[in-house]
């Protein structure tokens, strides 16, 4: 119960400071797919976040005056992103059928794209996804996203 509450506590434009200012409107505008910056590495649960490396193979050479680039260039170790959207970890839920469905990544995380600062689109409703399948005709059978044993 105490999950429920506080994912009802979740203001719907959550967002968070990240380690390294990061804006995906200046990125999306290069034309920079989101999956060049966040792969989907097998099993296909999650998307990944990226290196300070993934980052530095372009900065290396780009905008190199900026304060944010100058700390990820000497930035040591894994660089801790703050997720702004989750699911319960009492469901399952993979990004690999969404996207070979072809569901585009704003359809739940909203137009990240535009976004200077990344903002949760809203938590994560069940009637959302529930809805989402009814339209795209997929399942709506508990067992598909809960664990129920």
């Amino acid at each position: 119960m105490k999950t429920i509450a506080l994912l009802l506590a979740i203001p719907i434009a959550w967002a968070a400071e990240q380690p390294v200012p990061f804006g995906h409107k200046t990125h999306a505008a290069a034309a920079i797919k989101c999956q060049d910056c966040h792969p989907n590495p097998d099993p296909g649960r999650a998307m990944t976040l990226p290196a300070a490396s993934k980052c530095m193979t372009c900065h290396a050479t780009i905008a190199t005056d900026k304060s944010a680039i100058q700390k990820l260039a000497k930035w040591e170790g894994p660089i801790v992103w703050v997720r702004v959207a989750t699911v319960p970890a009492f469901v399952f839920w993979s990004h690999r059928p969404h996207l070979k469905a072809g569901l585009k990544c704003e359809a739940c995380h909203g137009a990240v794209a535009e976004m200077d600062v990344t903002t949760a689109a809203g938590p994560m409703k069940m009637a959302k996804c529930v809805d989402c399948h009814r339209e795209k005709k997929a399942t709506v059978e508990c067992a598909a996203c809960h664990d129920l044993n």
